[in-house]
């Protein structure tokens, strides 16, 4: 019989990891021990993929609020700092609000509406055409705000976050003003020095403001890209992608990822034999049609990976050779005929309508989304992911 089973994503159940472990002795031996439970073998091209929390943890890449407040304090000596741009999120920004808030005198949070970057709704669009109200124009005061979309809390958190974040930075000991907004210029009515905290869009809005007269501009990505003190750091993306660890603490995206990545397909190589894929991933790609988030809060899916996953799908489209080159056959005819165009399609079908429909997006950031489905970010246990079949199409055996 022919092979029936594709693509299979396993969730690996690991230690809890602590600062200072053996990362890639622990995957290797996690994966080596889940195929031998589970009596499978490790094939060329599998993937094995670890979140970017173990990795950060293992580092002991941390950071207090108190080690944000200095380099906040250091980058804005003034004082008063339009915060923009932040996510609502009690896990990803909260604590370093905190932070910032503890480094200045005074906050003029600036919030897009009618929802954050990556989707968590302040209030609906449908309330805004109720209103009359354009968010690329109108730039509304608090009191405004509240007259025409009240006290709306989020959906799944049933939390207020305008009151939430007033109350992190009142608690910091700075003052607090909020406003609303969408374009990144309007701040600069309320405050000349500003940390913007996007996250995809962080260098547009760093452009557009220092063009339109900004005196200090700093994006979150520049927080926190050096050590302070003994704290950890990430050079690259800076509190971009942090999670919060404790009431006072962060855990930051991980460093220096790539050597990680390569050592753990050596030792499985060496151990099996086998040329396996390794990658760090976060959050996946992908959008919720119900509360409308877009989970990519992290700045990329992958912040490290092995060369085989560099690149994008290269695939026909199944149903579209069916429904149209070979529209009049069936049956094992139909079948033979498909399995020789894949043998023979092109490296590259860019363009190509038999490939229309196929999902344009890197490996990377598929296969994060598929790792961040499996592994979830609850009690499942299962911090490594091991996915087989990726690669394969309709003619492996």
């Amino acid at each position: 019989m022919s092979r029936m089973v594709g693509t299979v994503s396993r969730g690996v159940r690991a230690p809890i990891i602590r600062s200072g472990d053996n990362l890639a002795e622990i995957v290797t031996e996690s994966v080596l021990a889940a195929a031998r439970s589970e009596g499978y073998e490790i094939r060329n091209r599998d993937i094995v993929a670890m979140t970017e929390a173990i990795v950060a943890r293992a580092q002991g890449n941390y950071a207090t609020t108190d080690e944000i407040a200095a380099d906040v304090r250091a980058k804005f000596p003034g004082g008063v700092v339009g915060v923009i741009f932040p996510i609502l999120s009690r896990n990803r920004f909260s604590v370093c609000l905190k932070g910032i808030a503890k480094g200045v005198k005074k906050v003029v949070l600036m919030l897009s509406y009618p929802s954050d970057e990556v989707g968590n709704h302040l209030v609906s669009l449908d309330a805004l055409d109720e209103h009359g109200i354009d968010p690329y124009r109108d730039v509304l005061d608090i009191k405004r705000y509240r007259e025409l979309f009240g006290y709306a809390k989020h959906r799944f958190t049933g939390v207020d976050y305008i009151e939430f974040y007033e109350s992190v930075v009142r608690e910091a000991g700075a003052d607090f003003e909020v406003v609303f907004a969408n374009d990144p210029r309007a701040i600069l009515s309320y405050t000349k020095h500003v940390l913007n905290c996007d996250i995809h869009t962080r260098a547009r809005t760093k452009r557009l403001l220092r063009a339109a007269g900004a005196e200090t501009v700093y994006g979150i990505d520049e927080i926190m890209t050096a050590p302070i003190g003994k704290s950890g750091y990430n050079e690259k993306y800076g509190l971009l992608g942090s999670n919060k660890a404790t009431e006072d603490s962060v855990k930051l995206f991980p460093r220096d990822c790539q050597a990680l990545v390569e050592d753990i397909q050596a030792r499985l190589l060496a151990a099996t034999g086998k040329c396996v894929e390794v990658m760090v991933y976060g959050d996946g790609a992908f959008k919720d049609p119900v509360g409308k988030i877009w989970e990519l809060a992290d700045p990329v899916v992958s912040p490290a990976y092995t060369a085989g996953l560099e690149g994008t799908p290269n695939e026909l489209k199944l149903k579209y050779l069916a429904d149209n080159d070979f529209a009049d056959l069936s049956g094992e005819e139909l079948k033979a005929a498909i399995m020789s165009r894949i043998v023979e399609k092109e490296s590259n079908l860019v363009g190509n309508m038999v490939s229309e429909g196929t999902t344009p997006r890197q490996l990377t950031d598929l296969i994060g989304s598929l790792c961040d489905l499996t592994s979830g970010s609850g009690d499942k246990g299962t911090p490594i992911v091991h996915i087989q079949g990726y690669f394969d199409n309709y003619t492996t055996e």
